[in-house]
């Protein structure tokens, strides 16, 4: 199973929003993006939708940013990735060009398991539980890495 950028993203996003709680920062999309080598735009939308769920917040004005909230903090990583990931198939069996096998396909349902298995192995961990030692170092670590120079005539 391999999941989507975005999804992909949003766990990130949700683990340095995690971390920077502890230490009583706020990030901001931009910085969010830059320490897991993503684009602003495309974390500002994961981010949005993050707050759409309840699982981050976002302050305007001086000492504004973006916050992991308790709901966050404590989200299922299964439950999440279910969301985010949505019911689509793992393959596609339908479509302008329809597997022959797609009525009587013994695979379709075994990878519709394989796929649900997958989340209940991720039901356990929380947010919070994945950014733990020695994740958590790393992240911070991310938080501080210096801007590489970008040389002269920049």
């Amino acid at each position: 199973m391999q999941l989507s950028r975005s999804s992909d993203l949003a766990l990130r996003a949700l683990m340095r929003l995690a971390v920077a709680d502890e230490r009583g920062d706020r990030m901001t999309a931009a910085a969010i993006a830059e320490s897991v080598n993503a684009s602003t735009s495309h974390v500002a939308k994961i981010v949005s939708r993050l707050v759409d769920l309840g699982l981050a917040e976002s302050r305007r004005g001086r000492g504004g940013g973006l916050v992991i909230t308790e709901a966050g903090r404590h989200e299922s990583v299964g439950s999440l990735l279910r969301e985010l990931e949505g019911p689509g198939e793992v393959v596609q069996c339908e479509g302008p060009t329809p597997c022959p096998l797609a009525g009587n396909c013994g695979l379709r349902r075994a990878l519709v398991d394989a796929r649900e298995a997958f989340f209940t192995a991720l039901d356990p961990l929380t947010v919070e539980g994945i950014v733990r030692a020695p994740t958590r170092q790393v992240s911070l670590s991310l938080a501080t890495a210096p801007r590489p120079d970008p040389g002269p005539g920049s």
